[in-house]
């Protein structure tokens, strides 16, 4: 038996991608670097199932039916580079190798070449939703070599998330569309996120609310325009009860979040491409801010703040909180979506927005019901430049904003922290803004260092000598 796709990297993702792939009908070739890990899936998990385990490159490569089909699960940085140097060598014309690892959309360019230069094809395939989503159906965003593609189509189709518009994968551009789409799938994930923590910490703290109560209220946000997997799981984590101390667990973690780099790489790129992605850029922050523990536990009881203590009607803050949290959820989504318009035009990546709307709809860890009129939006109008531009999204800012704006003076006014609801109000606020204060900053841009000036009476580029004038 020659197994029809391999996969490389046995931690969890690696393996349950195997388990899927197996279980859908290919037979599986696996290869880990330690051999020790291999074995123990084989003796354990694998066993009885239609999965080959190999010991070394050259055992994997020989697996395989031709043309080869290889899936790398490994770190993203130098263990990929490292396993490619050693695969490359191994492999024929028209072989395909797929990184299905967060990987930095430039490095996949570069592989790119590196396996074009030896005939082979090469596919950068973002994976989301976790070690659940790989083993019973995650959401695919592959980018390369189009027939790359066409050869695993049929594999990808089969473990993907099932959608309500059909499998949950789909093939976005040459070169690094894959990668970069899952990029900014993760900008987005890190803002909404933050959102959820922030309403999670005005009712904590400024409304005295429990765990359960506050599970409450994300329930109830989760069965209507908020459904999805994030609210999902934010109501399960408030409910769930520490086993050693029946105290809930969500209070005895330590309050410091980490990242991977995507959401960090998502800013980077927002802000090389000039695109605007405020939202995305402040969770990021706030992550940073969190992980300076030993430094906020100082300062606490060396700079003054107020009471957060809310002090208002717990109904209707929570009533007008759904209304700020769903406005700062499109921002996500708007900004998101607005940087892979702008980098698809630069990059040449052809993507069709709605397609990777539609990829979004099950699997990923961005999944929601919001994700249908965002698709239908996308469809209407495939160049569309915001989300609030259109319906009904347009509507819902003109009944909310109201409420983002209240939500976030009372949080102001009581010292509690909301970076994603003020940057996704301010973000709006700035592009619905015919005439914005940029003026006066070209002006001092030309002041300082004579860098010129457009008018709006006339055609043109010009300089004053603002020292002379003074």
């Amino acid at each position: 038996m020659r197994a029809q796709i391999g996969v490389i990297g046995m931690a969890v993702m690696g393996q349950n991608l195997a388990l899927n792939i197996e279980g859908k009908g290919f037979p599986v070739a696996v290869y880990n670097r330690t051999a020790e890990r291999t074995r123990e899936f084989a003796e354990g998990r694998a066993k009885g199932r239609r999965i080959i385990s190999t010991y070394t490159l050259e055992e994997f490569v020989d697996a395989l039916a031709r043309p080869r089909r290889i899936l790398i699960m490994v770190k993203a940085g130098a263990p990929v580079d490292a396993m490619l140097e050693g695969l490359f060598p191994l492999l024929e014309r028209g072989d395909l190798v797929m990184d299905g690892g967060n990987s930095h959309y430039a490095d996949t360019e570069r592989r790119l070449g590196e396996a074009e230069e030896r005939g082979l094809l090469y596919l950068g395939v973002g994976i989301s939703g976790g070690e659940y989503g790989a083993l019973c159906g995650p959401s695919i965003m592959a980018g390369g070599h189009r027939e790359g593609y066409e050869l695993v189509r049929e594999v990808f189709e089969r473990i993907a998330a099932p959608g309500p518009e059909g499998p949950c994968c789909g093939y976005f551009g040459p070169g690094s569309a894959g990668h970069y789409v899952k990029m900014v799938h993760n900008g987005i994930e890190y803002a909404i996120m933050e959102t959820i923590a922030e309403a999670y910490d005005l009712m904590k703290r400024g409304l005295g609310m429990s765990p359960d109560e506050m599970a409450g209220v994300f329930s109830d946000w989760n069965k209507r325009e908020l459904g999805g997997y994030l609210f999902e799981i934010t109501e399960r984590i408030l409910r769930y009860r520490d086993p050693g101390t029946g105290e809930p667990l969500v209070e005895l973690i330590l309050d410091t979040a980490k990242q991977k780099g995507t959401g960090k790489w998502s800013t980077q790129a927002a802000l090389d491409l000039g695109t605007p992605a405020p939202t995305i850029a402040m969770a990021v922050f706030a992550r940073i801010i969190s992980a300076f523990k030993d430094e906020r536990a100082a300062a606490s009881g060396v700079l003054s703040g107020l009471d957060p203590a809310l002090g208002v009607d717990r109904g209707e803050f929570i009533g007008r909180l759904f209304g700020a949290v769903y406005l700062s959820v499109i921002a996500a989504y708007a900004q998101g979506l607005r940087q892979l318009r702008d980098a698809s035009a630069e990059r040449g990546y052809g993507l069709e927005l709605a397609e990777v709307a539609r990829v979004w709809m099950a699997g990923c860890i961005i999944r929601s019901v919001l994700l249908v009129p965002i698709r239908k939006a996308l469809l209407d109008e495939p160049d569309l430049p915001l989300l609030f531009l259109a319906e009904p999204f347009r509507s819902a800012w003109e009944e909310y904003h109201g409420d983002l704006r209240w939500v976030t003076c009372i949080a102001r006014e009581h010292g509690i922290p909301t970076p994603a609801m003020d940057s996704a109000l301010a973000f709006v606020d700035a592009y619905r803004t015919e005439r914005l204060p940029a003026n006066l900053i070209q002006a001092q841009r030309d002041f300082f260092g004579a860098h010129t000036y457009q008018r709006i009476d006339r055609e043109g580029t010009f300089h004053t000598d603002w020292e002379a004038v003074a």
